[in-house]
């Protein structure tokens, strides 16, 4: 709800500018974060559809082919840097880079 005096979101019946909601309604705010569940979180599978992965040159350690797809995950702590996956766009080997 906004003040019809400043302005300015209301969060409580009370504005900072000093008006008041002579309603007293009771201000909820919401907050939806699409078609998942609560506590739920989207994951791309173990096979990683390649459809949305970006591609990079990189040489495969297995057939030398110089293009592959990439994604990153946070496998270590928080501070640490994501560890960045590599699969070759041929033979489809998975690597991981850590430079």
């Amino acid at each position: 709800m906004f003040c019809p005096k400043c302005g300015s979101i209301m969060m409580t019946s009370k504005c900072s500018c000093g008006y008041k909601n002579k309603e007293g309604a009771k201000i909820q705010i919401t907050e939806s974060t699409g078609k998942h569940k609560k506590g739920e979180v989207a994951v791309v599978d173990a096979e990683h559809d390649e459809k949305i992965l970006p591609e990079t040159e990189a040489e495969c350690p297995k057939c030398g082919h110089k293009k592959a797809y990439f994604w990153e995950i946070q496998t270590r702590a928080a501070d640490e840097p994501p560890t960045k996956f590599l699969k070759c766009v041929k033979c489809k080997h998975i690597w991981r880079d850590y430079s």
